[in-house]
């Protein structure tokens, strides 16, 4: 390095944060847009969550109703229903951190892997689309996919001899966690491994070509390159998965429920988030429910503290 390059570095680095700001400022507007949907959506929202210590009611003035201290989490924790939907929503959002986090992992490597360029393109198009598909459309068509009258599922399963009758899966309440995790997967297989397919494109050829000479199997290179290669990926993408746990998909439970008026899939079916809006919206007990969802925030922000902690100890890979 010259030393006019090295003096322009010196200067600036020696120059303030306001200054680099200013210096910067075409770039800086481009990140305001940011940063105000931030704060509106964000931030300033945070200001409700003092409801969840007082008794709020229809037309108060936020911030301003009866100090009750930690009396909705008393009521949330005594509440009969309570251990029921936290159990639900753990192993919903377990079984979707154990099958479907590394599905798509295997997905974007047999893509990778796969040599005819345009069949590639056919295969991730159509493992796009369901995710622009919203949980209404998917919700209808599970129903009748699925039916016991002329469904495609229950039509298949005569077929073969496994039913004469059929099976009327949205009736009963032991297949409702297999086909939240089912659906799921099918929804958003191919919108899941896009990250892990751009982090293998950025893998080096020559790795491979190294690989090749040594005399590497296709297997080996898949593990000890591609896999290890995208592995920073992967540990990030676990500890924003671990950190939110708690959230079990709102939109997929209540429509796949029916809007939870079937009452048969309620002892499987019922998640925190379900539980706040029964509590929130339909009893309007806003500061209950308040209370319920920052139960769950905190619960998933020591989950990602933890998980990342770990992350960190047993490597490099870490948010901080």
């Amino acid at each position: 390095m010259s030393a006019s390059n090295r003096d322009e570095v010196r200067l600036n680095r020696d120059k303030s944060v306001f200054a680099r700001f200013i210096h910067q400022w075409d770039l800086q507007v481009l990140v305001i847009p940011s940063l105000i949907l931030i704060l509106v959506f964000s931030y300033i929202p945070m200001y409700g969550v003092i409801m969840a210590f007082q008794e709020y009611k229809l037309g108060e003035k936020l911030g301003f109703s009866e100090w009750v201290g930690l009396k909705q989490f008393v009521y949330l924790f005594s509440e009969p229903a309570f251990p029921r939907v936290l159990r639900n929503t753990l192993i919903i959002s377990g079984l979707k951190i154990l099958i479907n986090f590394p599905i798509p992992i295997i997905f974007a490597v047999m893509i990778n892997e796969m040599r005819a360029k345009q069949f590639k393109k056919v295969v991730q198009t159509v493992s796009y689309l369901p995710h622009f598909i919203s949980w209404v459309v998917c919700a209808t068509l599970m129903f009748d996919m699925f039916s016991t009258d002329g469904g495609a599922i229950n039509e298949l399963l005569k077929w073969v001899g496994v039913t004469k009758s059929g099976i009327p899966f949205f009736n009963r309440s032991n297949y409702f966690w297999g086909l939240t995790v089912a659906t799921d997967l099918w929804k958003e297989l191919g919108w899941n491994s896009i990250i892990f397919i751009a982090a293998i494109a950025g893998v080096d050829p020559q790795l491979y070509e190294a690989a090749d000479i040594d005399g590497a199997t296709r297997i080996q290179k898949i593990w000890y390159i591609t896999v290890q290669t995208i592995k920073p990926t992967i540990i990030i993408l676990l500890i924003f998965t671990v950190g939110g746990m708690l959230n079990a998909n709102f939109d997929q439970i209540m429509m796949l429920t029916n809007q939870m008026s079937n009452a048969q899939l309620r002892e499987t079916g019922d998640v925190i988030d379900t539980f706040v809006y029964r509590f929130g919206l339909q009893q309007m007990r806003y500061s209950f429910a308040t209370a319920a969802s920052l139960f769950k925030t905190v619960i998933n922000f020591v989950l990602l503290l933890i998980t990342n902690h770990v992350a960190g100890k047993l490597g490099d890979t870490a948010l901080l």
